[in-house]
C-alpha cells in the first residue's frame, strides 16, 4: 500500500509541475511545439506506389515463385482491352479492319512487348509440304465477304482464342497488351501505360463510335490501387469538417474546438514528417492514416476538455483552476489510452502485408505525437484563448441527469445484466467463427470503380480474369520435344478442360497438335501429338521461324526448352475454391507425371487469396501479445491486477461481437480485417480506462463503495466516452465510404466493434465492478449521488 500511495503521489507530483510549466509557459510551449511540427513537417514527402507486389513481403513464398516464374519464362504485365461492337458481330468488314487498326496502335504502347488479338492470330496451314504462319485476318479492308466468313468459322473453331480473344458466338473480342515495365518508378510508369491507352481508346472511340471498350489487366489493376489511395487521401477534408461540427455541437465551445483542431492538425503534419523521414510510400491501405490520426487524436483532446467544461460549469471553478484540475484527473488515462492505441497500431508489424506494416507505424507515430500536444499545445492554447463560462444552479431535479439513472439501473440488476452481456457474447462469438477469408483482388474495388465494373464485364462476356499458372519440366534440356512428355501435357490440358472452374488452358502441346495437323494438310486426324521427338522438333523449329518478330513462344517455353507455361484461366471464384483448384492440380500432376513435371501453381489471384490466411497466422502471435501486453499495461495503471485481469472481458469481448455481427452482414473477412483485432484492442481500451480510473478514483479518494463508484464513473466520465465515441463512429463511418474494401469494411467493423465497446462499457463492465467489489469492506453505505458534485 505505502508503495502504491508513493507512486500515487509522484504521477500527481509530476503531473501537477507538468501542467504548471505549460501554464507558466504557455507561449513558448505553443511557440515549441509549433517548431517542431514545422521541422516535422518540412521532412515530409508523399510518395505513391500502387503496385500490387507491394502487399506481399518480399519473403512470401507465393511471390517467391510466381517471381521466378516469371523470370524463366517473360516478367511481364499486361492491359486487356475488350471490344463489344453495336451490331452483335466481330466479324465484319469494319469491325476488323477497326480491331486490326487498334491492334497496330497498341504496339505503340509504352514499354510494350506483345501484342495479341483475332486479327494478329498466327495461324497455321500446311501447302504440300511447306508450313505457313500468318495473320489470321490481314489487310481486312481488302478482305470479301468469303473470306471474312472463312477466317470467322476459323477463329471461332481455334482452342487458342475461343475464351480467350473471342468468345464463342463472335460478339465479344480482346486485344491483349504486353508490356515489360522495367520497375525502376512504378509510380511513373503504371501511369504512362494507363495515360497512352486511355488516349488510345477515346480516339479509337471517336473514329468508332459504334465499340463498347472494357480495360482490364495487371496494370489497370495497379492503376486502380493507386487512384484508391488518391480518393481514400480525399476524404480527410470531408472527416476534418465533421470533426469541427461534432466538437463544436458536443463541446459547445469555439475555443474547444480550435484547440482540438490544432492538435489533429500538428499530428497529422508530424506524421507527413514521419512518412518523409522514413521513406515510406503510400499505398491505399496506408494512405488512410490521416483520417485514423485525426479521429483517435481527437479522443485525447475531447477528454480533457470535457472534464475542464464540467469543472467550470458545474463547480464554477476558473479556467486554469478547471485545467489543472481535468489535467490532474485526465493526463494518466489518456497516456494510458494513447499507449495502448499505439501497441494496437505496432502489432501490425506482425502480420505479413507490408502496407498495414506502414499504417499502424504511421498511426503509432501520430498518435505518439498526438498524446504530446493534448498535454502540451491543448492546455496550453486554452490558457491563452479567452474563455468565459458562467455555473450553473445544480437543482437536484437538473443533477438527475440520464447518466445518473442509468447508473442506478446497472446497480440494481448486476447479476441480470452481467448474465444477459454474457449469453450476447457467447452467442456473436459463434457466429464469428461462420466468418471466412474471401480475398479476390477483383471485390478489393466496389462497383463504382470503373476497374471492378469492366472487369466483371468481361468475366461475364468473355473470359475470367483469374489464372493459375504451372511451369511443368521435362526434366531433361530439349525434353519439350518428348511425345510422352507433351502426351502427359495433353493429359493435363483435358483433365482441366473438365474441372468447373476452367474457362480456358493456354498450353504447348495444343500448339505441337495444331502444328501437327498442318503439316499433314491440316488432316484432322493427325490433330494429335507428333509420334517421334525428331518429328517434334522439326515442326518447332519451322514454327519458330516463321513467327513474327514479338509474337514468339518466349512466353510459353523457356531458353533450353527444358519447361513450358501451362496458365490455367478460370471463372471468378473465391479464395478457398482458388486454393483447393490449385491443390487439386498440384496432386493431379503428382499422382499421374513423372516427377520432373510436378509443379506448384502460381499467379497474382492465388497470392491474394493465400495472403489473408498468412495474414491471420502471422498475426495471431501479434494479437496475443498485444492483449498481454495492454493488460499488463493497464495493472500497473490501474494499480489492481485483479481489475487490470477483469479489463480484458470489455476489452475483448467488442471485438467478438463486431465479428459475429459481420458473419450476420457479409460472412467474408479480406485480409485488411485481419488486422482489426490488435487495432481496435488499443483503441477500445481508452473507454475501459477512462471508466475504471473514475471508478478506483471514487473508491480511493473519496472511500466510495463499490455502487457509489460506478455511479459516479458515470456521471464524470459518461459524457466524455459518448462524445470520444461519437467522433470515432463518425471518423471510421467516413472511411467506411471508401471503394477500397480493405479499407471501408476495416472500418465497417471497427465502427461495430467501437460501439460494441460503449454498450459493454456501460453495462457489463461497471455490473462486474460491483459484482466483484460486493465482499471488500467499504467505509460507507451506499446512498445515492444525486447531489455529489
Amino acid at each position: 500500500m505505502k508503495t502504491i500511495r508513493k507512486l500515487k503521489e509522484s504521477t500527481n507530483n509530476f503531473v501537477s509541475s507538468w501542467t504548471k510549466f505549460v501554464i507558466k509557459y504557455k507561449w513558448s510551449v505553443l511557440i515549441g511545439t509549433f517548431v517542431l511540427t514545422l521541422m516535422l513537417g518540412l521532412q515530409g514527402k508523399m510518395n505513391f506506389d500502387g503496385d500490387y507486389h507491394v502487399f506481399f513481403s518480399e519473403s512470401n513464398p507465393e511471390l517467391e515463385a510466381f517471381d521466378a516464374l516469371q523470370e524463366k519464362y517473360t516478367k511481364d504485365d499486361n492491359v486487356i482491352l475488350v471490344l463489344t461492337p453495336s451490331n452483335g458481330d466481330v466479324f465484319t468488314k469494319l469491325n476488323l479492319v477497326a480491331i486490326e487498326n487498334l491492334t497496330a496502335e497498341a504496339w505503340n504502347t509504352p514499354y510494350s512487348s506483345r501484342v495479341d488479338a483475332i486479327t494478329n492470330f498466327q495461324h497455321t496451314k500446311a501447302v504440300e509440304d511447306d508450313l505457313f504462319v500468318d495473320d489470321l485476318s490481314y489487310n481486312s479492308i481488302d478482305k470479301s465477304e468469303e473470306e471474312i466468313e472463312k477466317i470467322k468459322q476459323i477463329a471461332l473453331k481455334e482452342p487458342m482464342l475461343v475464351n480467350r480473344l473471342i468468345n464463342s458466338n463472335g460478339s465479344v473480342t480482346a486485344i491483349n497488351i504486353t508490356v515489360k515495365l522495367p520497375g525502376e518508378n512504378s509510380a511513373e510508369e503504371v501511369p504512362e501505360v494507363m495515360e497512352y491507352v486511355r488516349n488510345m481508346v477515346d480516339d479509337f472511340n471517336n473514329k468508332y463510335p459504334h465499340f463498347d471498350i472494357h480495360i482490364s489487366g495487371m496494370v489497370p489493376l495497379n492503376t486502380a490501387f493507386f487512384e484508391a489511395s488518391m480518393k481514400d487521401m480525399g476524404l480527410t477534408a470531408i472527416m476534418m469538417l465533421i470533426v469541427i461540427i461534432t466538437t463544436l455541437i458536443l463541446t459547445r465551445s469555439i475555443q474547444s474546438t480550435i484547440s482540438t483542431l490544432t492538435v489533429v492538425i500538428f499530428s497529422i503534419v508530424s506524421a507527413l514528417g514521419f512518412i518523409g523521414l522514413m521513406g515510406i510510400k503510400l499505398t491505399p491501405p496506408s494512405s488512410v492514416f490521416p483520417t485514423m490520426i485525426l479521429t483517435l487524436a481527437v479522443a485525447d483532446s475531447i477528454h480533457i476538455l470535457i472534464t475542464m467544461l464540467q469543472k467550470m460549469r458545474k463547480e464554477g471553478l476558473n479556467k486554469i483552476d478547471a485545467l489543472k484540475e481535468s489535467m490532474r484527473l485526465n493526463f494518466m488515462p489518456v497516456f494510458i489510452t494513447s499507449l495502448t492505441t499505439v501497441i494496437g497500431f505496432l502489432t501490425m508489424n506482425f502480420g505479413d502485408v507490408p502496407p498495414f506494416w506502414d499504417l499502424g507505424n504511421i498511426v503509432a507515430f501520430g498518435m505518439t505525437m498526438a498524446f504530446l500536444f493534448s498535454t502540451t499545445t491543448l492546455p496550453a492554447l486554452m490558457t491563452i484563448l479567452p474563455f468565459k463560462i458562467k455555473k450553473r444552479n445544480n437543482n437536484p431535479t437538473k443533477v438527475l441527469d440520464w447518466y445518473t439513472v442509468f447508473a442506478q439501473f446497472i446497480i440494481k440488476y448486476p447479476v441480470r445484466l452481467t448474465f444477459l452481456s454474457i449469453f450476447t457474447i457467447g452467442l456473436f462469438t459463434y457466429l464469428a467463427s461462420k466468418n471466412s477469408f474471401n480475398d479476390e483482388f477483383i471485390n478489393y474495388f466496389n462497383e463504382s470503380v470503373k476497374f471492378r465494373s469492366d472487369t466483371d464485364y468481361i468475366s461475364e462476356n468473355l473470359t475470367g480474369v483469374y489464372n493459375v499458372e504451372f511451369s511443368i519440366g521435362s526434366g531433361e534440356e530439349g525434353g519439350i520435344n518428348n511425345p510422352k512428355y507433351l502426351k502427359k501435357l495433353n493429359e493435363f490440358e483435358d483433365w482441366l478442360y473438365t474441372q468447373p472452374e476452367v474457362v480456358h488452358v493456354n498450353t504447348f502441346s495444343e500448339v505441337a497438335r495444331r502444328i501437327n495437323r498442318s503439316m499433314h494438310g491440316d488432316d484432322e486426324l493427325f490433330y494429335t501429338i507428333p509420334e517421334t521427338r525428331e518429328e517434334a522438333a522439326q515442326y518447332l523449329l519451322l514454327y519458330e521461324l516463321s513467327l513474327p518478330f514479338g509474337l514468339d513462344l518466349n512466353n510459353q517455353i523457356n531458353v533450353d526448352k527444358s519447361e513450358t507455361r501451362v496458365t490455367v484461366t478460370l471463372n471468378n471464384i473465391d479464395s478457398p475454391s482458388m486454393i483447393a483448384f490449385s491443390e487439386r492440380c498440384e496432386n493431379w500432376l503428382y499422382k499421374n507425371t513423372p516427377d520432373s513435371m510436378h509443379s506448384i501453381g502460381v499467379s497474382p489471384m492465388l497470392m491474394f487469396s493465400k495472403l489473408g490466411f498468412r495474414q491471420a497466422d502471422s498475426m495471431f502471435k501479434g494479437n496475443i501479445i498485444a492483449l498481454i501486453l495492454i493488460s499488463l499495461v493497464l495493472m500497473v495503471a490501474l494499480r489492481n491486477i485483479k481489475l487490470g485481469f477483469l479489463s480484458i472481458i470489455p476489452n475483448v469481448s467488442p471485438v467478438l461481437i463486431g465479428f459475429g455481427i459481420w458473419a450476420l452482414y457479409k460472412a467474408q473477412i479480406n485480409t485488411g480485417m485481419v488486422v482489426v483485432f490488435g487495432m481496435t484492442l488499443g483503441i477500445i481500451v481508452d473507454d475501459t480506462v477512462h471508466f475504471m480510473s473514475k471508478f478506483l478514483r471514487a473508491r480511493r479518494e473519496y472511500g466510495f463503495n463499490a455502487r457509489q463508484a460506478v455511479e459516479y464513473a458515470f456521471k464524470t466520465v459518461g459524457q466524455a466516452l459518448l462524445t470520444t465515441t461519437a467522433v470515432l463512429i463518425t471518423g471510421f463511418a467516413v472511411l467506411s465510404t471508401s471503394s477500397f474494401a480493405l479499407n471501408s469494411y476495416m472500418a465497417r467493423i471497427t465502427v461495430v466493434i467501437i460501439i460494441s465497446a460503449l454498450i459493454i462499457d456501460f453495462i457489463l463492465l461497471p455490473s462486474l465492478l460491483v459484482l466483484t467489489a460486493s465482499k471488500e469492506r467499504v467505509k460507507r453505505k451506499y446512498t445515492s449521488l444525486i447531489y455529489y458534485r
